[in-house]
């Protein structure tokens, strides 16, 4: 046998029948007793044979230093380490696609090479190392000689796999399924429960044997398909659940009803006080704060749909626990269930305090003392009291409007609000300017006339009027009254009384500084607590020489005279109005 086949002939050696005998197309080759490569001599690159042990890994094949003495240049032997590694990494690098070719079509099988420390074949992928030239070689000078610019079948992509001797060769192994698939189609890759990185590994010792124990895991696979099932339903049903509950409160938010009680309330009964100036949801809030109503959204609503609901004011209201809206907002607008102190303009503060004991549930004059005893404390502006004649510090000082006074409360704090808002509202006017551009002595002098135009006039025409007949009057040199005013409001005042049939007699005799008809000049402080509309007339007043008024009716028509002459016709007229 010579080096390039089994026979005894010189017919050179092909990777596809190594052992001269057709290799996998020997059968075709004796039966068509024809080439089975064509005819044509077929080359290919050297590989090194495979050494096992001394011989072929079939047993079959001698050692090269027994069977190939016509290469005496090899001493007999061949130089495995000399001249299969110097050629190997002198002339040839590493083939990696060779290798890569071997993982893509799923070869796993070995292939043998000599272990360079003399430890026999090794497994593993060689590069192939092509002869040089032998002198002696017949066939060494052809030009297809091996490793002489052949196309390289083991290092293309489409190269075949390396030959193995026949009791090595094994059948390739059939595809496994590693995922137990459906009568009708497979089961999809995300619960299979597999890992990438099984797939894509490159470890060479996972052969064909590894596979044998994938049948093993089919159950912990199974069981991590039911879990990323169990995964998946909760996921979606959390993520169902979800949309679903925030999609109801958005509907209920934008179109559904407000939350809201039914009925009249409980028996329970609770006070809220509405400050000055709240709207619609600010009480809404009071309310469902003290659980009168159950959202604000619904007393809002209600109210809207009530004709009267924006006469909703500041104040008390004694209302009942979980009420509906509706019921809530008829409740506020009825003055039974309203705990507050209705101040009017020209009321005087005698009445005020009456009215607040009777809120407070406290006894007659308990207000009226406290008001004496504490009134500097309540916040009075620092021009009022400026007189040691003034009766109540506080008159003219309580402002009119609507304030809390239930039950419990006390009525210094009643009093400070109605003085706190009249501070307020007279800091607005920059009276002490206003007092000097009208010859007054100070602030407290122009409340002190809008008091006598609140308790004077009958009508808001009548105010601007009333307010020119007093500062003409304060004139000393005024030639009908030189300096008095002569106001019956001024000596029912000081009598506590609202008479108009006042003797003259009676008047010429009482000499109080509130009198007006025997002292000249202003009454020492305000006789009422004036609203706005006189306040603005006493600031400004006509300039039509307006001196007499006479309530011609007795009740609403006041009528003015320049004249003395022209006062005692309204006089008279009075008289027959009143039959006195």
């Amino acid at each position: 046998m010579t080096e390039y086949g089994r026979g005894e002939g010189s017919e050179p050696w092909h990777p596809e029948d190594p052992y001269g005998d057709g290799g996998w197309e020997g059968q075709q080759a004796h039966a068509d007793q024809q080439s089975p490569y064509g005819g044509q001599p077929q080359h290919y690159p050297q590989q090194q044979p495979q050494y096992d042990n001394g011989g072929w890994g079939d047993g079959q094949q001698a050692a090269y230093g027994q069977a190939q003495q016509q290469y005496p240049q090899h001493d007999g032997q061949y130089d495995q380490h000399q001249q299969y590694n110097q050629q190997q990494y002198n002339q040839q690098q590493y083939d990696q696609q060779q290798h890569q070719q071997y993982d893509q079509q799923g070869y796993h099988g070995q292939q043998q090479s000599y272990d360079q420390n003399g430890n026999g074949w090794a497994t593993g992928t060689q590069a192939q190392v092509p002869y040089q030239a032998d002198p002696s070689d017949p066939y060494g000078q052809q030009a297809a000689a091996y490793g002489a610019g052949q196309q390289d079948y083991y290092g293309s992509p489409d190269a075949y796999p390396p030959p193995e001797p026949p009791s090595r060769r094994r059948a390739e192994p059939e595809p496994q399924i590693d995922w137990d698939p459906g009568p009708d189609q497979g089961e999809h890759a995300f619960f299979a429960g597999d890992d990438d990185s099984e797939d894509d590994s490159d470890d060479p010792k996972g052969g064909r044997g590894d596979r044998r124990g994938d049948k093993g895991g089919k159950s912990g696979k199974k069981r991590k398909s039911g879990c990323a099932c169990l995964v998946v339903l909760l996921v979606f049903g959390g993520g169902t659940a979800g949309v679903g509950y925030f999609g109801y409160q958005f509907y209920q938010n934008r179109f559904g009803a407000a939350p809201d009680y039914a009925g009249d309330g409980t028996s329970e009964m609770v006070t809220v006080q509405v400050p000055k100036g709240a709207g619609g949801y600010a009480i809404g809030r009071l309310l469902k704060d003290a659980g009168v109503v159950k959202s604000v959204d619904a007393f809002v609503s209600a109210q809207e749909q009530n004709p009267k609901g924006k006469a909703i004011q500041a104040g008390a209201y004694l209302l009942k626990k979980e009420m509906s809206a509706e019921s809530a907002v008829v409740m506020m607008l009825d003055r039974k269930s309203q705990n507050n102190v209705l101040v009017a303009p020209g009321l005087r503060n005698i009445i005020v305090y009456k009215r607040i004991d009777e809120k407070l549930d406290l006894a007659s004059g308990t207000t009226k003392k406290i008001a004496e005893k504490k009134y500097k404390s309540l916040g009075l502006p620092s021009w009022a009291n400026d007189n040691e004649d003034i009766k109540d510090p506080l008159e003219g000082f309580l402002y009119p409007g609507t304030y809390p006074a239930a039950k419990g409360m006390k009525p210094e704090t009643v009093l400070k609000e109605m003085v706190t808002q009249a501070a307020e509202t007279y800091g607005k006017y920059d009276l002490e300017a206003k007092a000097k551009a009208l010859k007054l002595d100070s602030p407290l002098q122009v409340i002190t006339v809008a008091s006598l135009v609140q308790a004077e006039g009958k009508t808001e025409d009548d105010y601007r009027k009333m307010a020119e007949v007093v500062y003409n009057r304060l004139n000393l040199a005024n030639p009908e009254t030189y300096g008095l005013l002569q106001f019956d409001s001024t000596f029912n005042y000081l009598k506590n009384e609202s008479d108009i049939r006042i003797s003259e007699s009676e008047i010429k005799s009482n000499k109080d500084p509130y009198n007006t008809y025997t002292n000249k000049g202003l009454p020492p402080g305000p006789i009422d607590n004036p609203g706005d509309v006189a306040l603005k007339a006493a600031l400004n007043p006509t300039d039509d020489g307006w001196y007499y008024f006479v309530a011609t009716d007795g009740l609403k028509t006041t009528e003015f005279a320049k004249t003395h002459a022209e006062f005692l016709r309204l006089k008279d007229k009075f008289d027959a109005s009143t039959g006195s």
